[in-house]
């Protein structure tokens, strides 16, 4: 897609050019998603997002001062439109049980024992990922995705220059090794 032009399509899309809309949509719907993912929505909680965000640029299309900047305004509105579902159905984020697919998806059962040895090293494990920076938690959430996100729209979606994502990633992993430092993980 090195020949998208936003400003072209975004007034085309305007005008009521179905191609030109779906090119904008081919070209940022994963960075939508990406954001989505960052606030560990439900699947349709994302899917929610999804529509809003695209709701938001059909609302505005005539709007975008800086076209070029369209992936950055659709970032910004994806986040608002996931903080507002959010604070309006006032519950918590989801915190995967990574238990309920271990041994027993390859049909062997663990003891009771290693049930609760693996559940007590999940709680350990998201209390210490809980003490990280927000910063962190999302960067952490984006890149242990699945699928995984790409970078440049980590680096679109958190507002973060592609080449220190990895430097961050480093020093997140290493404040999360050191929250567990004292507690031993099998």
């Amino acid at each position: 897609m090195s020949d998208f032009d936003p400003a072209t399509a975004l007034a085309a899309a305007a005008d009521g050019d179905q191609l030109a809309w779906a090119s904008i949509v081919s070209t940022y719907s994963g960075l939508i998603w990406t954001v989505a993912r960052a606030y560990r929505l439900s699947a349709a909680d994302s899917a929610d997002v999804f529509q809003g965000t695209w709701l938001r640029l059909v609302e505005h299309l005539g709007d975008i001062r800086d076209p070029g900047r369209l992936g950055g305004w659709l970032a910004t509105t994806a986040r608002r439109e996931a903080l507002q579902l959010l604070r309006r159905t006032g519950r918590d984020v989801p915190v995967d049980d990574i238990s309920a697919v271990s041994e027993t998806a390859h049909g062997v059962s663990p003891t009771a024992d290693e049930e609760l040895l693996k559940t007590e090293d999940q709680k350990t494990l998201w209390s210490a990922f809980g003490q990280l920076s927000d910063n962190c938690q999302r960067l952490l959430r984006l890149l242990f995705a699945e699928p995984p996100a790409l970078y440049a729209d980590i680096s679109t979606c958190l507002g973060i220059p592609l080449g220190s994502i990895g430097p961050t990633r480093s020093r997140c992993l290493a404040s999360l090794e050191t929250r567990l430092s004292p507690t031993v993980m099998d």
